[in-house]
């Protein structure tokens, strides 16, 4: 286990402004991590003031924590938190979680989320899709809970679950069935990759499976 410095130990004293944004703070925390990569000094400080044992390469989790920390927080859920109370105000609540929990997700797997990544960030990424479709179904359009579907099956088909995989991508498909009109010509396009995902991953001796997001795919 990589040693972490504690909260506000020898960094930067920040304040989250009233109009933080969580995207914005996602994009700089994947900002730092290829600056890490790259061997930016300055990266590697800031880096190295909570990760003090961080390898040559460190996780999107491990960027997103130096950005807690230079906050305050004790890690990214709390300064989650924190956006949602200054951004809300307790108004529609469904609507912001499921954009988030969407788009974090997504950031998942671009990042290489799989079978073999650890079994707590595998469960993470499935609840947070779960839970990204459930809040969708509240305040969303069919054409987001079908979305919402396609997510559940991207995650589940990268860490190997295929039979939850194949109903969620199968649901998909059916949304699009029942109400064609609701869906653009690109779901019809990505419900079929789907579930030939599926089938392809289930054939294979070892499934080299991704769920990484499409080019093609918008962020909510």
């Amino acid at each position: 286990m990589e040693a972490e410095n504690p909260p506000g130990r020898d960094l930067p004293g920040k304040v989250l402004p009233g109009n933080a944004d969580l995207g914005q703070l996602r994009a700089r925390a994947k900002e730092l991590r290829r600056a890490y990569a790259g061997g930016s000094p300055a990266a590697v400080a800031r880096v190295r003031a909570v990760r003090p044992d961080a390898g040559a390469e460190i996780q999107l989790r491990d960027a997103q924590l130096v950005i807690a920390r230079e906050y305050g927080f004790d890690g990214w859920r709390e300064v989650a938190a924190a956006v949602v109370e200054k951004q809300s105000g307790g108004r529609d609540l469904h609507r912001w979680f499921a954009v988030e929990l969407n788009n974090s997700t997504w950031d998942a797997l671009d990042s290489g989320l799989s079978a073999d990544s650890p079994q707590a960030e595998r469960e993470q990424a499935l609840y947070a899709a779960y839970a990204s479709a459930y809040h969708w179904m509240q305040v969303g359009t069919v054409a987001n809970h079908g979305r919402g579907e396609y997510l559940v099956a991207s995650v589940a088909v990268s860490t190997g679950l295929l039979d939850v995989a194949a109903r969620h991508a199968a649901r998909y498909a059916e949304l699009i069935d029942q109400h064609p009109m609701a869906f653009a010509d690109w779901d019809r396009a990505f419900a079929a990759e789907g579930l030939a995902r599926v089938a392809s991953c289930a054939g294979a001796p070892t499934p080299p499976c991704s769920g990484r997001r499409p080019t093609a795919w918008p962020k909510a």
